[in-house]
Parts: C-alpha cells; sequence; structure tokens
C-alpha cells in the first residue's frame, strides 16, 4: 500500500500500531528516543488485554516472563477484602490475565513491529508547525528515510503529548488531583502471591504487584495529603508505609530496591485528536487513573482502531475513531468515580450479601455476568453493561452508607 506514516514514540500504542500497518503494507516508521523512566505505570494487565496480545503474536512470549494473574483482591480493612476471580465471571471470553515488568513487554511489542516490517528510528523526530498541520524536519525526514512529508504523523508520545503541545491543543482534566507514588521493592507481604493487591489506606489507596523476583509498590493519595510525610518523594513514600495500619505490618521491613517515581494530572483527554494528517493515539488521547489497570488495554485497543481508519477510505473512520476511544475513557472515568465515592464496591457486597436469597437470586445472575466484565475491560464499552452499572449505583445501594468503602 502506498502509505507512508510516522509515528511518534515506541511504546505499547505506538509499537502496535506500527505492526498492525505494516502488515498491510503501510511503511511505517517509529520515531523512538528510547529514553524512558525506570519504571512504568501499567505493569498489571486486565484480561481484556489478552485478545490484543495474541493479536500481535506475542502472548507466549510475554507469558514466560510475566506473571499468571488469575484475577484481584481489593481491601478495605484488616479483615474486609474482596477477592475477586476472573475465572468467577459469567460470560467472560478470557479468564485470566499477566502482572508483566513493563521494559520486556515494550521490548515485545516493539519486536513485533519489527518482524512485521516497520522502521525503527532510534531519536525523537523534530517537528515544525505550519498553521493546524504538522511537518518532519528535514533532519528528521532523512533519519526515517522519507523522500518526502508522510502522510501521517501519528503522536504516540504518552504523556509527553508532543502534537497536542506544539499545536497547543485543549484539553479537559478529570475532577481528581492526586500523585501517585510508584517503586520495586523486596520483602512484601502478599495475601496471594499471583493477584493483584488494592488497599484502601487512611488516606488514598495503594497497589501490590506481585512481578518475578519483586512487587510493584504503588501509593495513590492526594498531593497536598503526601506533603504532610516529608519533602521527596522517598520520605513520602517510606513514612506512609511506616504509618498506615494496612501497611506498616510489611512496611517498615521491606527492602526498597528502585527509585521512587511520581506521576501526577493522570486523568486527562485532549479535545482535538485528529487534523490534516495527524492524529493522536494511546497516552497522548487521554489516559485514566490507574487503579483498574485500564491505561494499556486503552492504549492497545485505540492504536488498532486507528490502524483501521488510517487503512479505510470512509470519510469518516477518524470520527468513528475518536469516538471509540473517547467512549473507552469516558466510561473508565465513570468506573473510576464509582470507586472512589464507595458506590461500586458496596453495590458488590450487597450482592454477596443476598446472593443466597431466593428473590434476589435471579438479579444477581444477572449482575455477576455484566458487572464484572466492566472491570476486566470486555464490557467497559458495552452500552447494557454500562447502563446497567449506572442504574445500580444509583438506585439499587439499599439505603447503605456508601461511605463504608469510599477512599478518602
Amino acid at each position: 500500500m502506498d502509505l507512508h506514516v510516522a509515528i511518534l514514540g515506541g511504546g505499547p500504542a505506538g509499537a502496535s500500531l506500527a505492526t498492525y500497518l505494516a502488515r498491510q503494507g503501510v511503511s511505517a516508521t517509529v520515531f523512538d528516543g528510547g529514553e524512558r523512566p525506570p519504571l512504568i505505570v501499567g505493569e498489571s494487565l486486565v484480561p481484556a488485554v489478552i485478545p490484543f496480545l495474541k493479536r500481535l503474536g506475542i502472548e507466549d512470549e510475554v507469558k514466560e516472563y510475566g506473571l499468571y494473574k488469575p484475577g484481584a483482591i481489593f481491601r478495605f480493612a484488616e479483615d474486609r477484602l474482596l477477592d475477586f476471580r476472573f475465572g468467577e465471571v459469567r460470560g467472560a471470553e478470557t479468564l485470566y490475565a499477566y502482572n508483566v515488568p513493563r521494559d520486556r513487554l515494550d521490548a515485545s511489542i516493539r519486536g513485533a513491529a519489527e518482524r512485521a516490517g516497520a522502521r525503527l528510528v532510534p531519536e525523537h523526530a523534530k517537528l515544525e508547525r505550519d498553521g493546524d498541520r504538522v511537518r518532519l524536519s528535514a533532519k528528521s525526514l532523512a533519519a526515517g528515510g522519507f523522500r518526502a512529508q508522510p502522510d501521517w504523523i501519528i503522536d504516540a508520545s504518552g504523556r509527553a503529548r508532543v502534537l497536542a503541545r506544539l499545536l497547543d491543543l485543549p484539553t479537559e482534566e478529570g475532577d481528581r488531583r492526586d500523585a501517585a507514588l510508584h517503586a520495586h521493592f523486596e520483602g512484601v507481604t502478599l495475601i496471594d502471591e499471583n493477584v493483584i493487591h488494592t488497599d484502601r489506606l487512611d488516606h488514598g489507596w495503594s497497589w501490590r504487584i506481585p512481578l518475578p523476583g519483586r512487587v510493584s509498590v504503588g501509593l495513590v493519595m492526594d498531593k497536598h495529603v503526601l506533603r504532610e510525610f516529608g519533602d521527596t518523594a522517598e520520605e513520602q513514600f517510606e513514612a506512609v508505609l511506616r504509618h498506615d495500619p494496612l501497611l506498616n505490618d510489611w512496611g517498615a521491613t521491606a527492602k526498597r530496591i528502585t527509585p521512587v517515581m511520581r506521576y501526577t494530572n493522570y486523568q486527562l483527554q485532549t479535545q482535538q485528536v485528529f487534523g490534516p494528517g495527524w492524529a493522536l493515539v494511546g497516552d497522548a488521547f487521554g489516559f485514566v487513573d490507574p487503579v483498574f489497570s485500564s491505561g494499556l488495554l486503552i492504549g492497545l485497543d485505540g492504536a488498532y482502531t486507528l490502524s483501521r481508519a488510517l487503512l479505510s477510505k470512509r470519510k469518516d473512520a477518524l470520527a468513528r475513531y475518536e469516538a471509540h476511544v473517547r467512549k473507552q475513557l469516558t466510561n473508565w472515568h465513570r468506573v473510576v468515580r464509582y470507586f472512589y465515592d464507595g458506590r461500586l464496591f458496596t453495590l458488590f457486597q450487597i450482592g454477596d450479601d443476598l446472593s443466597d436469597r431466593w428473590f434476589s437470586k435471579p438479579m444477581n445472575f444477572h449482575f455477576r455476568k455484566h458487572m464484572p466484565r466492566v472491570i476486566t475491560g470486555e464490557a467497559t464499552t458495552h452500552p447494557y453493561s454500562m447502563g446497567l452499572l449506572d442504574f445500580m449505583v444509583n438506585n439499587a445501594l439499599l439505603d447503605r452508607d456508601p461511605a463504608e468503602f469510599a477512599v478518602r
């Protein structure tokens, strides 16, 4: 196919997009400067990611270095937890996922792009703005082997958001202003050595993701509260581990083996995502709170959908791509909001409490087909499943106070 595409960024969204395009004969060139932080959020996958690993042809490779993930544990107090198993989800297409070292996963996806025939350029592209258009600089054209400007420039630069900043594209932020601190540890206690653990803390929440030879630990809290625990990210992280009652039984003895990374502004959508000869994908389009590990799914799904749009001859292909990804982002924002205000797990608790009552069995049977598949990512864009969730969190809490499960 006589189509030339330049992709800015070799992360999962950019590299998988290049894979799909190259397989269809498109000249796909990925500019990947290779400068990545030592740790990246997104180490725990949801089941809906598995079909994309299969489509890329890398699941067997991921299985070799990843840890099989059969579910998740949500803990709200020392004696109160919800053990969520993918194998118990009615109607699910995929009953498992993986916890993965992100550097190796990203390398696997880049390997798929290279095998498909995409060209990887180990440097950042230099861009020039021309009104609402963008161009590669002469130096980047030469580095990418282009004889003329590419037909498309795709921003897959993640939170660097190269095109959004260059073109001054408008954005919409989410309703939370938390910060996430993230590091790897040894000596971390786990209830189950395969599943991700999410703990509600005195303030905010934490994650524990088992990885080969280590555990990824994250703390998500209001930025102002974090400042009360110290001046640096390291001081804040270690003080919270010692202070919070759900963490201090292991936090005082666990050994940190990496630097502490800080992430902020992780609820955002770019309002214009394509223009003449350019488009955004992955985190450059938008990103959500990490609580349900949905970011990688949104990026991989968006890359596949964008590849179909670029190959399509439909005039509305890019608009349809935008609508699809924006629905993903918007619906995940809603699910995250229900987590923070306590309504989501109040609903799950009611389902457990009433599961043996004869009058509730038909509804509970229906609930367990749709609600869990929203969290696993298989039904987050399904109108009925999301509509049922919206209805139930607003009308089926039986006068229970969701504050019991809310995150402060």
